[in-house]
């Protein structure tokens, strides 16, 4: 969330941010400050008389120390008036420091000032291309390659759970295995600490990281125990250090973790499901940055590039986007995302988002560290998928497979396989 403090000195810059965020009304940023100076009025009351009730009590012991009972009595009596004076006040600043705390969640992000204004995918822009397309005729989508083969079963996983959740036989499988493998090892010489996260998480980590409240109907519910089926590493693993204090030698973090991801995808439908291009259970390695604010951007592009390095040893043609603000999400400031070409299906399929989420996430967290001064700061967050695979492996049998009908292996990924075609 933002800090109700920069809220109150940018009030008109925050809501130009929810507009070009598609959020027409922000109307939410007037109900804020208005909360905010009623908290901050009952803080100022609280505090005169408590400091009231304080110079009373040592007032009081001076005069029993005088033999002055019947003064004291009296001071006594105005004592327990102020009592509960005060803790009528303390319920009602609770309860403002809720409504304060509702409202500031219903508030996205500032975008950062290089980040596209636009509305829809067509204003993103593209930062960078690499490689070359393929643009034969004879190249056959995934599916049909994996249905020829008998690598994925869709009508099994359909049958054991539901549409989404495909079973990968053989080499398919071992394909998943290598790619993760290939991923964490990459993340692990670029220095970053393998985590084995939970796969399920409770409501405070989901508010943490901002899935709530905005992102409620994509996640999977265990009511019962009221966890949420994490839909990518990034909630617990950001999530690890939630209400901890760093100091500025620990900094940076950097964490990497694989895991499964679940996403109900509510909504989807058409050409962008078939296959392995939309599912519901899916493998992704995620890679998570905790970083001193001053470095977020610079970390942010480092971020990027190391996902790009991913894509150009797979040698699988590519191209960057920086996302417009009405592309970009709630939750970041600046966000790439990196599309994969799919020669089989003549489009670009997105494989990984490269986040910068400010302050924000880490202020939910109260993920803190202390300055040179010993004052107590917030932290900055970022986080990047490093990378997803449903449609890596959509692009990788799509490039490599042969006129013939074999699929090769990326030379890469041929020490993990030790094949060189699948």
């Amino acid at each position: 969330m933002l800090d109700v403090a920069f809220i109150r000195e940018n009030a008109d810059l925050v809501k130009e941010g929810m507009k070009n965020k598609g959020e027409p009304d922000s109307s939410v940023v007037d109900r804020v400050i208005e909360k905010d100076e009623e908290w901050r009025s009952v803080v100022t009351e609280l505090d005169n008389l408590r400091a009231e009730s304080n110079k009373k009590a040592k007032k009081i012991g001076q005069l029993m120390g005088q033999g002055k009972k019947e003064e004291a009595q009296k001071l006594i009596k105005e004592t327990g008036d102020n009592k509960e004076k005060i803790k009528e006040l303390e319920d009602k600043l609770s309860g403002l420091e809720k409504e304060r705390s509702d409202l500031l969640y219903q508030i996205p992000n500032v975008p950062d000032k290089s980040v596209p204004v636009g509305h829809s995918e067509e204003d993103n822009e593209v930062y960078l291309t690499w490689g070359e397309t393929s643009e034969e005729e004879w190249r056959k989508p995934h599916w049909e390659i994996a249905e020829k083969k008998g690598w994925i079963d869709f009508e099994r996983g359909s049958k054991v759970t539901g549409a989404g959740f495909p079973f990968y036989v053989g080499a398919m499988a071992r394909l998943q295995r290598a790619l993760i493998n290939f991923f964490l090892n990459e993340a692990s010489e670029k220095g970053y600490t393998e985590l084995q996260a939970p796969y399920f998480v409770n409501e405070d980590s989901a508010r943490g990281t901002g899935q709530i409240p905005d992102k409620e109907d994509m996640m999977y519910t265990i009511p019962r125990d009221g966890f949420f089926a994490i839909p990518t590493a990034e909630v617990p693993v950001t999530n690890f250090h939630r209400d901890e204090i760093f100091s500025m030698e620990d900094l940076p973090v950097y964490y990497s973790a694989y895991t499964p991801c679940w996403r109900r995808e509510a909504g989807s439908y058409g050409k962008d499901v078939r296959g392995l291009n939309r599912l519901h259970q899916f493998d992704k390695v995620e890679l998570v940055k905790i970083v001193h604010p001053d470095s977020s951007d610079e970390e942010l592009e480092s971020l990027r590039e190391y996902a790009e390095s991913l894509l150009k040893k797979l040698e699988l043609p590519y191209r960057t986007l920086l996302m417009c603000t009405g592309d970009m999400g709630f939750t970041q400031t600046k966000k790439y995302d990196l599309e994969v070409w799919s020669p089989g299906q003549h489009r670009w399929l997105e494989v990984s988002s490269c986040s910068n989420f400010g302050s924000f996430q880490a202020r939910r967290m109260q993920l803190r560290y202390k300055n040179e001064k010993g004052k107590t700061e917030i932290l900055h967050t970022l986080n990047g998928s490093g990378l997803a695979l449903p449609r890596i492996v959509a692009s990788i049998l799509e490039t490599y497979q042969t006129e013939d009908g074999d699929v090769l292996v990326p030379d890469v990924l041929q020490p993990y396989m030790n094949s060189e075609k699948m």
